[in-house]
């Protein structure tokens, strides 16, 4: 060995070869630095990896395997529960976020198109659609990457040691290379490949879009349902309130008239028995609103526990007719339902697919070349090395036409024509799915309208009749029975008003959420 040259460690590299992404794997070995060139090149004796470096991989990959993920098994027995092992870890990467203590909105009174707009900003449904389209969008940017060459910057290292037969003898030659290179790709020419990729990609960008106008047309009445219920829950509630309250009233009238001696012991007890079965309506309302509150809250993107003061239901407006008919309800409903407007984007999507299975009937043509500069160090036996450098390139057009392929190309045309078609049929099957919902919808809305007015009306007369056998019974000429039927009837007339009320809100919405109504704001706007 010469004086002149110095013993260097190489530590294990990776890099690729030309355009083949390859790996070189260099194992701890020794070269040689040569000084007064002020170059080095990596000069490796062929050897297998020794015993130590193996367990250096192992120890390496061991480290990288995440902990939740070794030691896993099967459950031991049917019937033991199996214990996930590593469980932390993955409590620690996906938090559970606490409910805060207290309630960020005591102080405001919201309305159903502030809740609306709280929900779309908070409900996690949202994210996931606007996510979905983000990644749609950025696949058809990957598809229009196709119509522009590859650059890609490659450095090669080669380091051989081989035996050559020169006479008599075998010689050794030792000879390391390093080339630095730049490394293009294009494809200049194909018939409908490309493009009907690109098409795809538009097709299932733009059916993503209309996926996440439908999460928001769901949201919005999901927000909307959970908004009339609790209405309903509350009314019920103050229903449920001032029936307990007349109900007091009659027992407190029943023991006095006891004590006076106009009224029986069995009257007295009809009245306690009236008071008590109030007080249990009462309590099942509240019941009632603690549960809609939490299902509201949970629309919006909330916390169960968070409470959302609303407004009373006897403040809101209520519709009094429909204005379209049914028919005009249904044609709305297929020209802008974003679930069906999702299924035609799917099929302009399949007519895409279509066009890029048959571009693989035709000829390709690609270009592909690289250029950049070579530096050698060559030896044979022990005689002194030689360094040499210079300039390569290649450059290479390439004509491609498949002519067999066993028949793959045909099945890809024919997978393609069967989703196109099982495409269609789901547009089908959707649009009498929603012509029946718009109808169904459409009549529960004329039967809601319908029931306000006779409950409207039912407690009117129910408020009459009560105060008139309170005022008989003042007299004397009815019993106290009359009284506690009237009163019952009373509570029963207020609960089935409220319950009319929240029923047609609630249909109002169920019929702009069939139609697609609900994203369009010149059809439906919110009722405060």
């Amino acid at each position: 060995m010469n004086s002149d040259h110095q013993l260097y460690k190489s530590f294990d590299i990776c890099m690729p070869a030309r355009a083949k992404f390859g790996c070189i794997a260099a194992s701890f070995s020794s070269a040689y630095l040569k000084p007064d060139v002020g170059k080095f090149f990596v000069v490796q004796e062929a050897r297998t990896m020794t015993s130590a470096s193996r367990l250096l991989t192992i120890a390496f990959c061991a480290a990288a395997t995440p902990a939740c993920l070794m030691g896993q098994s099967a459950p031991p027995a049917p019937n033991v529960i199996w214990k996930l092992k590593g469980a932390q870890p993955l409590r620690n990467q996906h938090p559970i976020k606490l409910q805060e203590p207290g309630n960020p909105y005591a102080d405001k009174t919201f309305t159903l198109a502030d809740l609306i707009d709280l929900a779309e900003q908070q409900n996690p449904e949202t994210r996931v659609a606007w996510e979905e389209a983000k990644s749609r969008a950025d696949a058809l940017g990957i598809a229009r990457g196709a119509l522009y060459p590859t650059l890609t910057a490659v450095a090669l290292a080669v380091s051989l040691r081989t035996a050559t037969l020169i006479g008599e003898y075998f010689h050794r030659q030792t000879e390391g290379v390093f080339e630095p290179i730049l490394h293009v790709e294009y494809l200049v020419f194909d018939v409908g490949g490309r493009s009907g990729e690109i098409d795809a990609a538009k097709a299932n960008l733009l059916a993503s879009d209309l996926t996440f106008n439908d999460t928001h047309r769901r949201v919005i009445y999901q927000v909307s349902a959970a908004y009339y219920r609790l209405l309903n829950a509350e009314g019920q509630r103050d229903a449920a309130e001032v029936s307990l309250e007349n109900a007091n009233t009659v027992e407190e009238d029943a023991n006095a008239r006891l004590a006076n001696g106009l009224a029986t012991k069995p009257d007295e007890l009809e009245a306690a028995a009236a008071r008590a079965q109030a007080d249990y309506d009462l309590q099942a309302a509240v019941g009632a609103v603690d549960i809609a509150r939490g299902d509201l809250a949970t629309a919006v993107g909330s916390a169960p526990g968070t409470v959302f003061k609303v407004k009373n239901i006897d403040q809101l407006q209520l519709p009094t007719t429909i204005v379209d008919s049914v028919d005009q309800e249904i044609d709305r409903a297929f020209s802008q339902r974003p679930d069906l407007l999702q299924q035609m984007a799917r099929l302009r999507a399949a007519n895409a697919s279509i066009k890029e299975a048959k571009s693989s009937y035709f000829p390709t043509l690609s270009f592909e070349g690289d250029g950049g500069e070579a530096r050698a160090y060559g030896q044979q036996d022990l005689l002194p090395g030689s360094y040499a450098e210079g300039e390569v390139w290649t450059a290479q057009l390439t004509l491609k036409w498949t002519l067999f392929d066993g028949a793959q190309r045909e099945y890809r045309i024919a997978q393609a024509n069967a989703d196109k078609k099982a495409t269609q049929a789901r547009i089908d099957s959707l649009r009498d799915q929603i012509a029946d919902e718009v109808w169904a919808a459409y009549s529960n809305m004329q039967t809601a309208l319908r029931q306000q007015k006779a409950a409207a009306a039912l407690l009117t007369a129910s408020q009459q009749s009560y105060e008139a056998a309170q005022e008989a019974y003042g007299y004397g000429v009815r019993n106290l029975l009359d009284v506690v039927s009237a009163q019952k009837a009373l509570a029963l007339a207020r609960s089935e008003d409220i319950a009319a009320r929240s029923q047609l809100l609630l249909q109002v919405t169920n019929l702009a959420f069939r139609t697609g109504d609900l994203i369009q704001t010149q059809h439906w706007s919110p009722v405060p």
